[in-house]
């Protein structure tokens, strides 16, 4: 089962996910995607840990999310943007490449009996991005997002926190 959660920035996702995963089990597993960039990012993560309780399996995997669910786990993937960030980065800025090595890294997550609940951002409803590589990226997370929701079992999109049922 996969369950898509997007919106934008603060919107409530996060909560969301978290509370959907605990409601399916007692013990979930979270698997932060964000790289570390520096000692102020990894105390910001650090944070992110301690707000998640005893219940919860915590998990940081930049690319390879696959290997690090089994079957039968509830699964939070938090998040794709920054999971898309480290394929962007590395493949040099190439929107193609990393938009082929994303989805054939989320196509083997369709193989696993699990339940899977993917957060990503929708960055394209902001402000248009003043950079070229930032439009790029704003290209490489909107077609994403729409792999993976075409996909997905049950879409949910949040807004002001309020959870709106797309599929």
């Amino acid at each position: 089962m996969i369950f898509y959660i997007t919106g934008g920035e603060r919107s409530g996702k996060s909560r969301y996910a978290q509370d959907l995963a605990l409601s399916l089990s007692k013990t979930p597993k979270y698997i932060a995607t964000s790289r570390v960039w520096d000692d102020d990012h990894r105390k910001r993560i650090d944070r992110h840990i301690a707000d998640r309780d005893e219940r919860w399996t915590s998990v940081e995997e930049e690319k390879v999310l696959s290997k690090m669910i089994n079957p039968k786990d509830v699964v939070v993937i938090d998040c794709v943007t920054l999971w898309l960030t480290n394929f962007f980065v590395d493949t040099k800025n190439d929107i193609e490449k990393s938009l082929e090595l994303a989805k054939s890294e989320f196509e083997k997550l369709l193989d696993i009996d699990a339940t899977i609940i993917i957060i990503s951002n929708e960055i394209g409803m902001g402000v248009h991005a003043q950079t070229e590589i930032g439009r790029k990226f704003t290209e490489l997370q909107g077609w994403m997002n729409q792999h993976i929701a075409k996909h997905a079992n049950k879409a949910t999109m949040m807004v002001s926190g309020i959870p709106l049922t797309l599929k």
